[in-house]
Parts: structure tokens; C-alpha cells; sequence
């Protein structure tokens, strides 16, 4: 090679996105006039010119003291052929590396003060000189197996350079692609050092390339199994268009999705519904896992997870409702407008969980309809009487066949709102078995601090409890566990005394039976003794349901009087019941004037009030042996054990 005489005086030439390493051949396009006007001046003396590369491509005019690297090459032009439309093709050979020390003018062209940079000295021995390059030829093989788009022939040619300097520089101009990592190779002296960085980035592009090389087949086999699927669902589109199967799915399809993006829920329950959706999408026509899933996604979009009446809060008309539909039960209207007073002033949503305890027939079921009216609530009623199977609370699992929710669930369903009023009615009536104990199931349900978060086997998504409102009934404690106890609120429904039952049935219990039976206040007129006559001697019971049926009877009566006799306007008194409801049932013992022997008196309590006992001890010839007649309870046997003791003692 011609030893070239470097001037301090160089042109210099801005590359972009490319560079150039010393005795490697380039050619590339010129257009810039700067550029032009260097390469004429360099053709013009010693055909001398510096590349240097660009740090920001994109710059049309860059600044040669900011934009452009320090380390370049100097290169003598071999070719120059000017183009149309301005453009010259340039060839050039990289003879030594070069730094710029200083920039003497940027316009008409870049001068600068170029400085050589020769190569340190080679410090190694043989031994370590064959280990570096049988290490760097092995990454290039390496490289070259990965990388197809480079030639076997010039991977092949770059393997058989033996010296260190030159190997380096030619993995850096033919297999480096990044500027940087090109750039850095460039600016290194050391021999061993620029090579030993090449190696480093061959390795860094082969896992790379590695990673892409990945990437693409799983693309790949991503796009084929798409391909596949998509043409596979196409012929079963065929079948069933060509069964008539094919449209009404698509348009269930189209409907579900329609629904979806219209109902309110939690991101939780819009992406169990995507899914399944688009599970069924997988499902054919006709199979019965197809039936199972349209019945879940139907349960889906039925649920009113975010939708709720708003509360009425006046406790004015809740009051006036309370008293309009239920006389008496002061206890349980206290409660609810206690309710609404805490929920005024607070503003929380907490709800109550009452425990209505009484006997039968004293209103507990539909005084809460009542609560459900004035509180502007939604009323929903579960039965719970005789259920013993844990999964009628929380539903089963969709894996078993005619899988359905719970009634929690279902009550919501019914109700359409997720802040109903729920009446668990007969709560103390539930049972358990080897299936499971409903009780425990309610647990949670009742659980204000668990609540929230209630999940439904069948349904799987949490539904949100906390804003539900559950009243429950039962005609005893005793039979309520104590748990589920311990989370009710108790309030004692009483029996009604006869005054009660007086305004009841002229209130209510009347009218309505005069309603149901088509007669009129004139046809029949029922005076408050023979209410009071109807109360003592034909019912005896802590509520009005016999009481109601009474008068059900009653309107009967007159009602057949009407149209067969065609005689009206019944007054019927304390005299004329008995002509109506036939023998009365019950009486009433009269007390005795004068206190007789061997007969006393007793007092017994029942659902009704009290009522006095005659208890008539008789004495015989006999064992001495004690007698007792009678259903007695065992206080009254022990009060009467009681009273022989004290006889014998004293005899």
C-alpha cells in the first residue's frame, strides 16, 4: 500500500447512518452541496477525505462541532460519477483512523485539523493470539447460523482473516449493524480490545437475534393455528347455515355482546361474561355444554350487580304507610323508623338484619312488605322452611347437571335491584342433613362485614349483599343455632289482645273479606260485640288468621243468603253468631262464689293471655298411692307433688 502523506488540512465528509473502517472499500450517494463541494476540493489535490459520521441522522445541516463524532476515517476517493438530479456516486478505501483536533471552516465545506491515530502495539503471544481468534470465529459462525441474511461465502471469507486488527474492523463494517455499536469499534486503537468488544457484540445481536428468531415462529405458528381455525370455523358456519343452525347462533351471539356493553358491573363480572361469551362462540350447536353456558351467561346479564332504587329516607310517609297497613307492632315500626332516622343523618348504607319472633298469624310476613313499601325498596320472599340442603342457599356448581343459583340469587333476580328487602321467612324451620346445613350457608348472608363479598357456586363472581336489607321470621328461637343467632337483631312480635284484634278486624280483616266476596257495607253490618263474641268463643289464638277465616265464612253465608233468598242487609250481632259459625268452641269458666273443698283454683298461661284451672282432689280407700289425671305440664306435677308432701308432713 502507497504511504500517503496526511496534511494536517482535511475535508471532511458527514455520513449518515453509516460509517467506514480503515481497508474497507464503500460506495455510497452524495447530494448534500457541502458534501459536494469537498469531494471536489479533495479531487481536486490529494484525493484525501475524512468520514465521519453523523450523531442524529435526520439533520439536513448538522453542526461540525456538535453533531458530528470525533473518531473517524481518513479515505482516499477511487471514484466519483456524477448523477442526474445532482446526485454524485462516490467511491472510496479507509486507509487510517483519525480524530478531529480542531474545525478550521464549515462553509463553503468542513476543514478540519485531522490528528492519525496509530495502532498501540500487538502485546500477546501466539497461544493467546489463536485462543482470541478461535473464540471470535466461533461467534461468527455462531452469528452466521442465526443470521441468514448475511451470505455463507462472506461469513465464510471474514473466518479466514488472521489478524486481529483486521478481524476486527470486519466484523465491525459487515456484520455490526448498529451505529453505536460501530462507532465504538471505530474509536478503539488496541487491536485486542476492538476485537474482544466485537465478540461481546456478536453475542449481545446472536441472543437477540435468538430472541427474535423466537418470537417470529411463535408468530408464525400463532398466524398458522389462527389460519386453521378461522378456516375450520368457517365450514362449521357452512353446516350450520346448510342445518339452519348457523344464523340464530350468530344473532344470540350478537345479542349476549349487545347486553353486555349495556349493563353495569364490576370489571370482575364484564370479563367473566367476555369470556364465556366467547367460550360459547367454541361450543357446537346443539351440545348440551352450549345449553349450560347460554343459561350462565343469561344469569350474568340478569343479575342487577350495580343497580338500585334510591331509598326514600321520609320518615313522615314511612310512618303514615307503617300505620296505614298493620295495627299495633309499635316495637317493629320503631325499628324501622329508627332505621331511617340513622340513615338520614349518616348517610351510610349499613342495613339492620331483624329477627321478627312471634307466634303464627301475627303479621311478621306481611309487615315486612310494609317496611319493603315504606322504605321504597324492592320486596323479594325466600322460604325457608323445611330446606336442608346447604346449596339451596348458595346454589350448585355448574358442573352438575340442571345446575342453578341459590335463592339469594334468585331473590336479587326477582327483585332487579341489588338493595332489595329479602324476607327469610320461617328461618327457624331450616333442618340439616348429610348434605349440608343451610343455617351455616347463612351465615355470611347475614354477615354485614362478609356480605359484600357473597359468592354464589353457581354464579362464581362475588355479589354484593351489603346494600340488601334482610328481615327474617321465626315463630321460636329455640331452634335457630346459635351463630346464626348471634347475627339477628331480635324483636318480639306479641300476640294481640282482644282489643287489638277488635280494630284489626274492623280495620282490615273485614273489609277485605267483604271485598273478596263481592258484598257490600250495606248487605252486611258486623257489630263489635259480635267481633268480640267471634274472638273468645270461636278462636283462641295469638293472631287473626282463624279470626279472618271467620269472617271469610261469615261473608259466605250472606253471600248465598243473597242470591238464593234474595234478602240483603245482614246486621249480625253477639245474639246472631251462633245462627252463622254454629256452637262456639270455647268458653270461659265461671268462678266459683263460694270456696269449696277439695277443689282449687289455678292460673296457665298461653299464646292467648291466662286462663284459671279448677283442680278437684279426691280422697279413696286405696294404697295410698298418688294419682294425677289430666295433661299437666310438669310444674303444675310438681306443684301438686309439692302440695301432698306438705300434707303429710303436717297430718
Amino acid at each position: 500500500m502507497e504511504q500517503i502523506k496526511i496534511t494536517m488540512e482535511i475535508p471532511v465528509l458527514a455520513l449518515r447512518g453509516i460509517n467506514i473502517f480503515p481497508e474497507m472499500v464503500m460506495h455510497f450517494d452524495v447530494k448534500r452541496e457541502k458534501s459536494i463541494e469537498a469531494l471536489e476540493y479533495a479531487m481536486e489535490r490529494n484525493q484525501i477525505v475524512f468520514l465521519v459520521a453523523q450523531k442524529e441522522a435526520h439533520l439536513e445541516e448538522p453542526n461540525a462541532k456538535e453533531d458530528l463524532y470525533e473518531q473517524g476515517t481518513i479515505t482516499k476517493i477511487k471514484q466519483l460519477i456524477k448523477l442526474p438530479k445532482n446526485i454524485v456516486r462516490v467511491l472510496v478505501v479507509g486507509e487510517k483512523r483519525g480524530s478531529i483536533v480542531s474545525i478550521l471552516q464549515e462553509e463553503p465545506f468542513i476543514m478540519a485539523d485531522i490528528e492519525l491515530l496509530e495502532e498501540e502495539e500487538l502485546l500477546m503471544d501466539d497461544v493467546q493470539k489463536n485462543a482470541l481468534l478461535g473464540m471470535a470465529r466461533e461467534v461468527i459462525e455462531e452469528f452466521g447460523r442465526i443470521n441468514t441474511k448475511f451470505a455463507k461465502e462472506a461469513i465464510d471469507k471474514i473466518m479466514l482473516i488472521e489478524d486481529i486488527s483486521k478481524l476486527g474492523d470486519a466484523i465491525g463494517y459487515n456484520l455490526i449493524t448498529s451505529l453505536d455499536n460501530k462507532q465504538s469499534l471505530l474509536s478503539k486503537n488496541d487491536p485486542i480490545v476492538r476485537l474482544k468488544l466485537a465478540i461481546t457484540i456478536l453475542n449481545a445481536e446472536i441472543e437477540i437475534a435468538k430472541i427474535k428468531k423466537d418470537i417470529n415462529d411463535q408468530v408464525k405458528l400463532k398466524i398458522d393455528k389462527n389460519q386453521k381455525e378461522y378456516f375450520l370455523r368457517e365450514q362449521i358456519k357452512v353446516i350450520q347455515n346448510e342445518l339452519g343452525d348457523g344464523q340464530g347462533s350468530e344473532e344470540e351471539i350478537d345479542e349476549y355482546l349487545r347486553r353486555a356493553k349495556e349493563i353495569k358491573s364490576t370489571k370482575e363480572v364484564a370479563d367473566r361474561i367476555q369470556k364465556e361469551i366467547g367460550r360459547l362462540k367454541k361450543i357446537p350447536a346443539g351440545s348440551a355444554e352450549g345449553a349450560v353456558s347460554r343459561n350462565y351467561i343469561e344469569w350474568l346479564l340478569d343479575m342487577p350487580w350495580e343497580y338500585k332504587t334510591e331509598e326514600s329516607t321520609d320518615l313522615e310517609r314511612a310512618e303514615a304507610i307503617l300505620a296505614e297497613d298493620h295495627y299495633g307492632l309499635e316495637k317493629v315500626k320503631e325499628r324501622v323508623l329508627e332505621h331511617l332516622a340513622v340513615r338520614k343523618l349518616s348517610n351510610k348504607t349499613d342495613s339492620p338484619i331483624i329477627c321478627l319472633v312471634g307466634p303464627p298469624g301475627t303479621g311478621k310476613t306481611s309487615i315486612a312488605k310494609s317496611i319493603a313499601r315504606a322504605l321504597n325498596r324492592k320486596y323479594s320472599r325466600i322460604s325457608l322452611g323445611g330446606v336442608r340442603d346447604e346449596a339451596e342457599i348458595r346454589g350448585h356448581r355448574k358442573t352438575y347437571v340442571g345446575a342453578m343459583p341459590g335463592r339469594i340469587a334468585h331473590a336479587l333476580k326477582y327483585a332487579g335491584t341489588n338493595n332489595p328487602l329479602i324476607l327469610l321467612d320461617e328461618v327457624d324451620k331450616m333442618s340439616s342433613d348429610l348434605r349440608g346445613d343451610p343455617s351455616a350457608a347463612l351465615l355470611e348472608v347475614l354477615d354485614t362485614e362478609q356480605n359484600s363479598k357473597f359468592r354464589d357456586h353457581f354464579i362464581e363472581v362475588p355479589i354484593d349483599l351489603s346494600d340488601v336489607l334482610f328481615i327474617a321470621t321465626a315463630n321460636s328461637v329455640r331452634n335457630i343455632p346459635r351463630p346464626l343467632l348471634d347475627r339477628l337483631e331480635l324483636i318480639e312480635v306479641t300476640s294481640y289482645t282482644e282489643n287489638e284484634k277488635l280494630h284489626i278486624a274492623k280495620k282490615y280483616l273485614i273489609p277485605k273479606q267483604k271485598e273478596k266476596h263481592g258484598i257490600t257495607c250495606e248487605q252486611l253490618a258486623i257489630t263489635d260485640g259480635a267481633i268480640s263474641t267471634i274472638i273468645n268463643e270461636y278462636t283462641r289464638e295469638a293472631g287473626v288468621r282463624s279470626l279472618e277465616r271467620k269472617f271469610g265464612e261469615i261473608c259466605r253465608k250472606v253471600a248465598k243468603q243473597i242470591m238464593v233468598l234474595n234478602n240483603g242487609d245482614v246486621k249480625l250481632t253477639d245474639k246472631g253468631v251462633k245462627a252463622f259459625l254454629g256452637t262456639p268452641l270455647y268458653r270461659f269458666d265461671k268462678a266459683s262464689e263460694k270456696p269449696q273443698v277439695g277443689i282449687a283454683k289455678g292460673l296457665a298461661w298461653t299464646e292467648v293471655g291466662g286462663d284459671t284451672l279448677s283442680i278437684e282432689v279426691n280422697v279413696m280407700n286405696g294404697t295410698g298411692k298418688f294419682e294425677l289425671t289430666g295433661q299437666l305440664g310438669d310444674v303444675m306435677k310438681e306443684s301438686a307433688r309439692a302440695a301432698v308432701s306438705y300434707i303429710r308432713s303436717i297430718s
